[in-house]
């Protein structure tokens, strides 16, 4: 292909980013968003192969690398999304470093040198310290996100005494061999600075706590995208510089937006919890609280003669596949004229979107889900509010404890609601680790049992 035509088909390709993005803003529009995003994916692929003739290891790599993923995507729980994401953002900031150092290691093999000279410019070694580092970071932080998203690391934040004044001493002497590399190009400070970068991305996730991992991975992908970006520069292919910047800044803008959904200060937390941030630790208090149960039976009663019904999904319905089961007693309950409505709080689920994803899937209604600041409001007139999986979305201590973790973190108000249901396994706390004032309210049912379970009983009921 001319230079031309490949400059044509990188910004068509670049158009059907950013269609994608746009459609993907909306669940109604989500898969026409998807859809942009993957032919536009194949035509920046197809493209970029046009520029080489090297097709042996590049077949095996697209053969390999698809096989791998089309296994995951087919093995992949719902519930394990978040820590795929993470797994996936690793991917990328290892890619970044591997491109980085082959890039240096051989210039005249990606086209550098041909367009620059003799050998690296100023210009081009910064692109690659930039990249490689902000790589590096999101590789190790990303594995580290991905350890305690799957359970395999405590959630809990690990510190220990001047955490960040290390993480700072470290990050100025990672900057300083950068500095050196760009001056001189070399590679003892090149290894360097990547050696320190991977081990700062471990210290910076390490003292996040469990409840702020959502706003983590969302960092982690702007992270992978400014990496890109980086790299784009370095391998002068527009295409990547363009894709890099749409990731790393809607990352950036959702990391932000989760911030303000969690009450978390969004340097606090890029910074590794930095004054702030900490992440949830369950306290016992050491009161022994009494609470009320009932039946599945006892709830479709309730939710029978109710006028209207808001659903809070959280993760333990994902869990438990109850989604279609959910919507089943939905539209019975929406038979019987009863105004039926599903609550999402921004990281239900431990990821944005991952409520609204789950619920599409059983082809909930896309008009009966409604997200936290528009549906707030109408919990005080609401007759039964079932929780469903969630625990620390609900949680009136965000509202009413100054002392609590959690407190000032906008949450589902479902405590003012006339009836509360809530399906749990048993009284444990969520992922955040704290105990639930919700559950030992007055006016609250606690329905123990596995969710899925639980909906189906109800939805027996409900036809007798």
């Amino acid at each position: 292909m001319s230079l031309n035509s490949v400059a044509l088909a990188y910004l068509v390709a670049a158009v059907l980013f950013i269609l994608a993005l746009k459609g993907l803003s909306s669940p109604v529009s989500a898969r026409r968003g998807n859809l942009f995003g993957m032919v536009g994916m194949a035509i920046a692929v197809l493209t970029t192969l046009t520029l080489t003739s090297n097709w042996i290891y590049i077949s095996l790599a697209i053969v390999l690398g698809g096989a791998a993923g089309a296994i995951v995507a087919k093995r992949i729980e719902m519930t394990s999304m978040p820590e795929l994401v993470a797994a996936m953002h690793s991917l990328v900031g290892l890619a970044a470093v591997l491109i980085a150092m082959s890039a240096y290691y051989n210039p005249y093999a990606y086209g550098i040198v041909k367009y620059l000279g003799a050998e690296l410019h100023l210009s081009n070694r910064i692109e690659l310290f930039i990249g490689t580092f902000i790589g590096a970071i999101t590789f190790t932080g990303s594995i580290v996100a991905f350890g305690k998203l799957s359970g395999r690391m405590g959630s809990k934040p690990l510190r220990f005494t001047g955490q960040h004044w290390v993480n700072l001493a470290l990050g100025i002497v990672m900057i300083g061999f950068g500095i050196a590399f760009s001056m001189s190009p070399s590679w003892t400070p090149f290894l360097i600075m990547t050696a320190i970068a991977l081990v700062l991305g471990v210290l910076l996730i390490m003292p996040i706590g469990g409840a702020d991992m959502p706003v983590v991975v969302s960092m982690l992908n702007s992270y992978s995208g400014w990496a890109a970006a980086g790299i784009g520069f370095t391998l002068n292919n527009n295409m990547l510089i363009i894709a890099g910047s749409l990731v790393g800044s809607s990352g950036a803008i959702l990391s932000y937006i989760m911030c303000k959904a969690m009450n978390r200060a969004f340097l606090n937390v890029i910074l590794g919890g930095f004054g702030g941030g900490e992440g949830a630790v369950a306290e016992d208090s050491g009161v022994q609280k009494t609470y009320r149960s009932g039946s599945a039976e006892d709830a479709a009663f309730m939710m029978g003669n109710a006028d209207s019904v808001i659903i809070v999904p959280g993760y333990g319905l994902a869990v438990a596949r109850a989604q279609h089961a959910i919507n089943e007693m939905s539209k019975m309950l929406t038979e019987k004229g009863i105004k039926v409505r599903y609550a999402i709080h921004p990281v239900a689920g431990r990821m944005p979107g991952h409520m609204n994803v789950l619920l599409a899937e059983a082809e909930v209604p896309y008009d009966q889900v409604v997200e936290m600041d528009e549906i707030n409001n109408e919990f005080a007139d609401t007759d039964v509010v079932l929780v469903i999986g969630a625990n620390d979305v609900v949680n009136p201590a965000a509202k009413t404890d100054p002392n609590s973790p959690i407190y000032g973190m906008p949450i589902l108000e479902a405590h003012k609601a006339r009836t509360i249901l809530v399906v749990k396994r048993s009284m444990a706390a969520g992922y955040a680790g704290l105990d639930n004032d919700l559950f030992y309210l007055d006016k609250t049912m606690m329905v123990f049992g596995d969710a899925k379970k639980v909906v189906e009983d109800v939805i027996k009921a409900l036809g007798h």
